[in-house]
């Protein structure tokens, strides 16, 4: 495999075990995990660096909250306030409630919810500042929670609960980031295509002195009239120097 392919790879692993244990990592785990790939001591601090700018914590946790912005702090204050009229509940207490949702109760699942609405943030804010809004983060981790919930019937035991709810809360919250990094570069590159045509129209139509068709265009430009009529529709008819004629 490619050494640039692991090395990207392994950086991953660590971040997610990071999550896993209250986003904090050992310098012994982060060694251990780069050893196959023969780092110098240089190389080393260099993630080591990377990991504490992406808020892992090296042998003890860092407070995420001093990575959030004042508008995420001013959401989740109101946020907070507004799930703490449901109040807390004992061990024993959420243990009988999960057994009420393992056996498929829905009062019970819908309780469970509530009960774990807290952690849900908390994992929310070890995601944020990767693009996406922590409310939206928030809102894929409640939902997760909620399918997750309806799910606990193939448990043998309650204990186990808490770490397959909170594992597809992580999923969701990572395959979000995912769609949204992807979504960013097909807007990027429905941008690029419009800004491409848009200079190539521009310079032809100021060189004519009018409007120009997209077959116009496209013999002049030597971009192709699907390339053209791509970049028009996705601009929404709207690239001024294109006359297009809709009802054609």
């Amino acid at each position: 495999m490619n050494k640039e392919v692991l090395f990207a790879q392994t950086l991953e692993q660590v971040r997610k075990l990071a999550k896993e244990q209250g986003n904090c990592v050992s310098e012994e785990q982060v060694k251990e995990a780069f050893d196959p790939l023969g780092l110098n001591n240089e190389q080393l601090q260099m993630v080591f660096d990377y990991l504490v700018k992406h808020k892992v914590g090296i042998n003890e946790p860092v407070n995420v909250d001093d990575y959030l912005s004042d508008e995420e702090k001013d959401y989740l204050q109101d946020y907070l306030s507004e799930i703490e009229v449901l109040g807390e509940v004992s061990d024993g207490e959420r243990e009988a409630i999960t057994l009420s949702a393992m056996a498929g109760e829905s009062d019970a699942q819908g309780r469970l919810v509530e009960v774990y609405l807290k952690d849900v943030v908390d994992i929310a804010k070890l995601y944020a500042g990767q693009g996406v809004f922590l409310e939206d983060l928030i809102g894929e981790g409640n939902v997760a929670l909620a399918m997750g919930t309806g799910m606990l019937g193939c448990l043998e035991h309650a204990s186990e609960a808490q770490g397959m709810l909170m594992k597809m809360v992580m999923d969701a919250m990572e395959e979000y980031i995912a769609e949204n990094a992807e979504n960013e570069k097909l807007d990027k590159k429905a941008a690029d295509k419009v800004n491409e045509v848009l200079d190539k129209a521009r310079e032809l139509s100021e060189e004519l002195r009018r409007k120009v068709t997209p077959e116009e265009l496209a013999e002049e430009s030597g971009l192709s009239l699907n390339r053209i009529m791509d970049a028009v529709r996705i601009s929404g008819y709207k690239i001024e120097y294109i006359e297009v004629d809709r009802n054609a």
